[in-house]
């Protein structure tokens, strides 16, 4: 079965995007614990670019496809998994990049949904918050997406959400998502 993107984000309302989100079935990964195979040869760059054997993988849709067998082992590292083998994978940063921030709403009654580079929806909660890090750099924001991995919000997104935090009247500066309060300073 072809794994279709989802319509563009602009397009959609919150509640359409959250409807979205839910009926995404993904494989049980969590479940599945077969005997460690070896490396897979795959890398995950900071820009979100998958690479194997050296070479970027060029066709979308293996990545999202890639993207649904990724976990995070208790370890801290990435592993894809299938039912029969468990193959490493190395990730620079997060395995995945928020590249398009859609808000509704405002103050407390703000919701946020971010499109990621694999094109999955994540709307911003309890369930998935985010968090800002301290970095040489600057801060550096992201976004729970599921059993423990995590999105970098790609600098242009992270603009958008520090001007939605600065234009509130929140003290320190943070957003509001879905009932949940994130401040930006960093951790």
């Amino acid at each position: 079965m072809p794994m279709e993107p989802p319509p563009d984000l602009a397009s959609l309302s919150l509640a359409e995007i959250a409807d979205l989100a839910a009926r995404r079935k993904l494989p049980p990964v969590e479940q599945w614990n077969p005997g460690h195979c070896g490396d897979s040869e795959m890398r995950i760059a900071r820009d979100g670019t998958w690479y194997h054997q050296g070479s970027p993988i060029g066709r979308a849709a293996m990545v999202r496809l890639f993207s649904t067998i990724l976990r995070r082992e208790p370890d801290g590292g990435y592993v894809l998994v299938t039912p029969v083998e468990k193959l490493d994978i190395a990730v620079e940063d997060a395995p995945f990049v928020a590249v398009e921030l859609k808000a509704e709403g405002r103050g407390r009654d703000m919701r946020l949904a971010f499109r990621l580079n694999t094109d999955e929806l994540v709307a911003a909660g309890p369930e998935h918050p985010l968090r800002f890090e301290a970095h040489d750099e600057g801060p550096r924001p992201y976004l729970h997406v599921r059993g423990g991995l995590e999105a970098l919000v790609a600098r242009p997104v992270y603009y958008e959400l520090a001007e939605i935090a600065l234009a509130g009247d929140a003290d320190p500066p943070g957003l509001w998502s879905d009932g949940a309060f994130f401040p930006l300073e960093p951790v």
